[in-house]
């Protein structure tokens, strides 16, 4: 049979699959089974699991479980409240004010979770009465919680990050240190559409809050200035090759748990539940990570990464376009799945051509992060639609459109880091230097 056959048939199994509501984890590992025993002689059983086992058993995944506690542990603290009463008194006076409050609260809450879902739930747990109370569009409301709740995907330590840096085999300190720039600038982006936004349409802004003095405005961010101060420690120690992304993960659960205790938020209860929600989130990631090196093999085995590169190569496309064609690709694919499916299911086919054409595999793993927060406001699997459309009891095709601006926005970055690709390598270059 050939190759261009057996991948046909190999992905129709794979969407009937994922269709009919099967996990993502068993729709891997059963694929990779039906082609090992249909496609191949190779011996199925040892193959499953010598590669389940490896792709497991690395210091890699180390941080993973640990990043995700403590985003746990801080999410059950009173983050999001102290969030909005300290960043609010500083953000008054600039145009669309207080709508400024969920970038920033996303960028900052994006730091600590690594999750899209956790940030735009977050934040707009406690932004979106608030904000509705206070006069501010539904509209603008919705756009930016749903587009800003994207950064949890990129800003470090994001696990999406982590499972790329698996797959892909690359550091995982230098992969963190990557997506910091290109975060700051999505966040300056958001910030100015925003601005221009509100300076245009005044006539739907509501009035100004009255300005409090400067002792007041210090003394309402005191509780977020820990958090920060945390955030930045850990995010350092990486960068200056104090401490490995493990130590620095194992440093900021501490952390996490010694603001929580002083903020008087840790108790049993609380500590069991981020114990159990940790657990239950890496354990989900690593039982996708399982099936994925799984079905990497069984493709590798029945040749079909190696005929589609040199499909890839015959048409002898630039860098550029096939950027252009991978965008589109992810977009759709991004449509179905959730941000780590998509990582893991494509890595196996995508990496040789990327390599192939000769583009960094560490910025494209900030590409791929990009176009996959694309897919988090798009509908009809876009999760941070689903999470604001549990919040709100909204339309979801009209969270979607509010979202839009910042769909094309993400779009730009992408167009952005393509141009000047330093603005992800710059930082991890400085970071070998």
């Amino acid at each position: 049979m050939e190759v261009l056959e057996i991948g046909l048939i190999l992905m129709g199994l794979l969407f009937l699959f994922l269709g009919a509501g099967l996990w993502v984890a068993l729709s891997l590992f059963a694929i990779g089974v039906f082609a090992l025993d249909f496609f191949t002689s190779a011996q199925t059983g040892p193959i499953i699991a010598t590669t389940a086992w490896s792709s497991l058993a690395t210091w890699s995944l180390a941080p993973l479980p640990l990043f995700i506690w403590m985003g746990e542990i801080l999410f059950r603290s009173r983050l999001s409240e102290d969030m909005f009463t300290g960043l609010a008194p500083w953000l008054n006076k600039l145009p669309g004010r207080l709508l400024h409050v969920n970038v920033l609260g996303c960028g900052i809450f994006a730091a600590v979770s690594g999750s899209s879902a956790a940030t735009a739930a977050t934040i707009g747990r406690m932004s979106i009465p608030e904000l509705r109370k206070q006069g501010y569009a539904d509209k603008l409301i919705l756009g930016t919680l749903a587009g800003s709740g994207t950064l949890g995907l990129l800003i470090p330590p994001s696990i999406i990050l982590i499972v790329y840096g698996v797959s892909a085999e690359l550091s995982i300190a230098r992969l963190f240190i990557a997506g910091v720039l290109p975060g700051v600038m999505l966040i300056i982006l958001f910030m100015s559409f925003v601005g221009i936004w509100a300076t245009m349409n005044k006539d739907k802004m509501p009035p100004a809050e009255p300005s409090i003095p400067f002792g007041e405005k210090v003394r309402a961010s005191g509780r977020l200035i820990p958090v920060i101060a945390l955030i930045s420690a850990v995010i350092g120690s990486i960068y200056g090759g104090v401490a490995t992304p493990t130590e620095a993960a194992a440093f900021g659960v501490v952390g996490a748990l010694i603001l929580s205790r002083l903020s008087g938020s840790l108790t049993k209860e609380s500590l069991i539940d981020g114990i159990m929600g940790a657990t239950r989130t890496s354990c989900m990631i690593c039982f996708i990570l399982a099936g994925a090196a799984v079905l990497t093999v069984a493709m590798g085995f029945t040749g079909i990464p190696r005929e589609l590169a040199a499909w890839i190569a015959l048409m002898d496309l630039s860098p550029y376009a096939l950027l252009a064609a991978l965008t589109v690709f992810f977009i759709v694919l991004g449509c179905f799945l959730d941000g780590i499916s998509v990582v893991v299911l494509t890595t196996s086919v995508i990496l040789p051509m990327v390599q192939a054409a000769g583009i960094d595999l560490l910025w494209f793993g900030i590409y791929v992060v990009l176009v996959v927060e694309m897919s988090q406001i798009t509908p009809p699997v876009g999760f941070n639609l689903f999470v604001l459309q549990g919040l709100t009891g909204k339309n979801l095709f009209a969270i979607a459109l509010a979202a839009l601006p910042f769909f094309f926005l993400l779009l730009l970055a992408v167009l952005l880091i393509t141009v000047f690709p330093e603005i992800a390598t710059w930082l991890p270059q400085q970071m070998n230097g």
